[in-house]
This record gives structure tokens, C-alpha cells and sequence, in this order.
């Protein structure tokens, strides 16, 4: 059995997708697309005009269980990199945060790498959800990600 202290608290995953870096990032950066392509069913919505530009911004989404997370940003670079930190609206982060890195490979390839932190989680009622986040769940979101932004491309949107 393993301990809990054994279990690995950073997991993420990579792809390379068919799209150029500033049309993924303007999917991952724009709230109200986030739910287009969530592997993990846990977004029902979020309002637009929730553009994150900066670290120190923040932006709501709804929950598909109802609740509605305020999510803090920590690291931005336009383009290439932004993660948050959720939290209970008017609430402190519980310390877990999710990242995005894109590295442009050409015009029109980038990799993307999706990274679930939970090595600062404090609360404890998140433990068990935070455990069962894998890197298959990570490559599910990454997965839609790559599906919603090869259609755009060929769309031409």
C-alpha cells in the first residue's frame, strides 16, 4: 500500500497540437472557453469579458456541481504560460494550482504541457480529489484542448 506521503503531488502531462501558441493560450486564457474543452466535466460555465492578461487577475467559473470557484492568477506570460490557484469566492486558495505551459515549435505547432500541483494543499476535505487527479485526466483536458483548437484553425476562427 502506498503511504500518503508517497504519492505524487505535481502531475502533468504533454502534447503537441496542430495550432499556433497565441490560438491554444487565447483558449486556455479566456474563462468562457474553458468549459469547451474541460477533460475533466468539472466546468459548467463561465462568464466572458474574464480575459486573464496578468498575474494578480482573477476569474469566476461555475462549478458542474453548482459551486462557483474564484481562480487567482500566479504565473502569466502572454502566450506561453499562465496557472491559477482555485478558491471558494471571498476565500484564500487551499493551495493547489493548475498550470499551463505552451512552447511554439512553428507557425503551427505548439506543445502543451498541463501541470495539476497539489504539493501545497491545506485543506483537507480536497485531499481525496486531489489524489485521484492523474496525468489521464490531465490528457483528457488536453486532448479537448487540441480537438477545439485544430477546429478552429480549420474554421478559420
Amino acid at each position: 500500500m502506498t503511504a500518503p506521503e508517497d504519492i505524487a503531488r505535481i502531475t502533468s502531462a504533454t502534447r503537441e497540437i496542430a495550432a499556433a501558441a497565441d490560438a491554444i493560450f487565447d483558449l486556455i486564457a479566456d474563462p468562457s472557453r474553458q468549459p469547451d474543452w474541460d477533460g475533466n466535466d468539472n466546468l459548467e460555465s463561465a462568464a466572458p469579458g474574464q480575459r486573464v492578461r496578468s498575474v494578480g487577475a482573477t476569474f469566476t467559473t461555475r462549478l458542474t456541481n453548482g459551486q462557483d470557484r474564484e481562480n487567482h492568477v500566479v504565473e502569466f506570460e502572454e502566450g506561453r504560460l499562465i496557472a491559477w490557484r482555485p478558491a471558494v469566492p471571498g476565500q484564500e486558495p487551499p493551495g493547489h494550482l493548475w498550470r499551463w505551459e505552451l512552447e511554439p515549435l512553428d507557425a503551427a505547432r505548439t506543445a502543451v504541457t498541463h501541470t495539476y500541483d497539489w504539493s501545497r494543499l491545506t485543506d483537507p476535505a480536497r485531499l481525496a480529489r486531489a489524489r485521484a487527479t492523474t496525468s489521464r485526466e490531465l490528457e483528457a483536458s488536453l486532448q479537448q484542448l487540441a480537438s477545439r483548437a485544430e477546429q478552429d484553425r480549420s474554421s478559420g476562427a
